[in-house]
């Protein structure tokens, strides 16, 4: 069922609960202070005979006469009934012998009054009974006149009293039905209304299901509903950021297989190349030295390749211990290496330092340092400088590496820190890379909790800084 349509019923029936027994208390109470009105009138009417026959008694027993006193109660009783001949009001006088003295009842006396039981003289007792198609109430009284003692029997119709109830349960029906179907048809605008705003967050909660993660909710109202369209909001952005995300992630993963499926492929195809002539050819030696050099030549390439690879596999794991050493006295040890790189393009390398102690992995720290240097040889022309920094500011270390080479493109800059990702693959085929050098400077920096920033123009050189925020204790030195 639809919440629009539960709270369409569930309104209805609370309505019709609540409704109806309010309207039914109200009637019953009206009903019964009118039945406590009419009660209270008959007794007052009665006390109105009782203060008559007292006021005969002194006259009654000053004649001492039985048939005086029957004489003169019907008279009194006559008196009252005329007088009261609009009201319906009957009345009852009998002897101790249950001889009727005066009566004006025009129905069967009921055998069995429950009233009369114990009665005794002066009290005043009342009952409602239902008689033929009538409500009567009796009110009984036995007096003692003179001789003996009579029971007065006043009864009052008190049917109207009743009618009306009956009448006001009829007209209460009839409001009932208008009440109930005008409140159906606004509740159903009006719970149809509520749940609007639902039925859209539903909509789109169906199109971003369907792989439109750009949809969104548009909700005005500032109310429970506007702010859960509001958080809806919010998490479909990040459902679309993190869907995003994964499928960079994913064309990365794709791109990573592809390049190295092809870096793989290469260098096997010259070694089983190779292996195939050498195997179906005269021996000739100087063919078989050439083969014998491409083979390995193209097996170092593999070895280098399955290194690097092994380098991003072991830069995943987080349980590398850091110890305080100077940034610039790790550099110094790896110094003569770099120049050995740097002879053959006849690079110049030049180290500034400022001293200063921060927590690091020494062996990745130089893999770090190896491959930036690597690369801006790679970049750079013969005769050119490549510059090697360390400044301290701000409570940060930033490690600099500048060359004077061909640039990186603005496209470039973005995806030159993705596995076997090449700027420009003919030059790097030449220099044996394959394009890891820059995936792994960027694991090793977020072993470090450090970031790599890039500046770059396209033939006025590079500038990589790997940026440290450390617990800094000072003191080092300077080359």
């Amino acid at each position: 069922m639809k919440f629009w349509k539960k709270i369409y019923i569930f309104s209805i029936l609370v309505f019709v609960i609540i409704f109806n027994a309010a309207s039914i208390m109200v009637i019953e109470r009206s009903h019964n202070r009118m039945l406590e009105q009419e009660i209270d009138s008959a007794l007052s009417q009665y006390m109105s005979i009782h203060s008559s026959v007292n006021a005969i008694v002194p006259i009654v027993r000053i004649y001492d006469s039985i048939d005086y006193e029957k004489t003169v109660l019907t008279r009194i009783a006559n008196e009252f009934v005329r007088t009261n001949k609009e009201q319906h009001v009957y009345l009852d006088i009998r002897d101790e012998k249950n001889q009727a003295i005066f009566s004006n009842i025009d129905f069967q006396m009921p055998t069995q009054r429950e009233e009369l039981s114990k009665l005794s003289l002066d009290e005043v007792r009342y009952m409602l009974r239902d008689i033929d198609e009538r409500t009567i109430l009796f009110i009984s009284n036995m007096v003692d006149v003179s001789q003996t003692s009579y029971l007065f029997t006043y009864m009052v119709d008190v049917s109207s009293v009743y009618q009306d109830r009956v009448d006001q349960y009829k007209f209460f029906i009839k409001v009932d039905v208008v009440a109930c179907i005008l409140y159906m048809l606004i509740m159903f605008f009006v719970s149809r209304g509520l749940t609007r705003s639902i039925d859209r967050l539903g909509r789109t909660a169906q199109v971003i299901a369907q792989g439109k993660f750009s949809e969104r909710v548009q909700l005005q109202s500032k109310d429970e509903i506007g702010v859960l369209a509001d958080n809806f909001n919010n998490m479909a952005a990040v459902v679309e950021d993190k869907i995003t995300e994964l499928e960079r992630i994913n064309q990365e993963k794709q791109r990573f297989i592809n390049n190295f499926t092809h870096e793989l492929k290469t260098p096997l195809t010259s070694i089983i190349a190779y292996a195939s002539f050498m195997r179906t050819t005269k021996y000739d030696e100087e063919t078989f030295l050439d083969g014998l050099n491409v083979i390995y030549s193209e097996g170092k390439r593999l070895e280098m390749l399955s290194l690097k690879l092994m380098n991003l596999i072991v830069l995943q794991e987080d349980d590398f211990e850091l110890e305080m050493h100077d940034l610039g006295a790790v550099i110094a040890e790896l110094k003569p290496a770099l120049d050995m790189l740097a002879q053959e393009k006849q690079v110049k390398i030049i180290t500034v330092f400022e001293p200063g102690e921060l927590r690091l992995e020494k062996d990745l720290i130089k893999v770090l340092v190896s491959n930036l240097v690597d690369n801006a040889i790679k970049a750079s022309e013969e005769q050119q400088t490549i510059t090697i920094q360390i400044v301290w500011k701000d409570g940060q270390c930033v490690l600099a590496v500048l060359d004077q080479g061909i640039g990186i493109a603005k496209e470039h800059q973005d995806k030159i820190f993705e596995p076997f990702y090449m700027v420009d693959k003919s030059r790097t085929r030449s220099g044996k890379g394959a394009g890891l050098g820059l995936a792994i400077c960027k694991n090793v920096a977020k072993v470090h909790n450090a970031i790599i920033q890039v500046t770059s123009n396209e033939d006025q050189g590079t500038k990589v800084e790997v940026v440290f925020t450390p617990t800094l204790q000072r003191g080092g030195m300077q080359e």
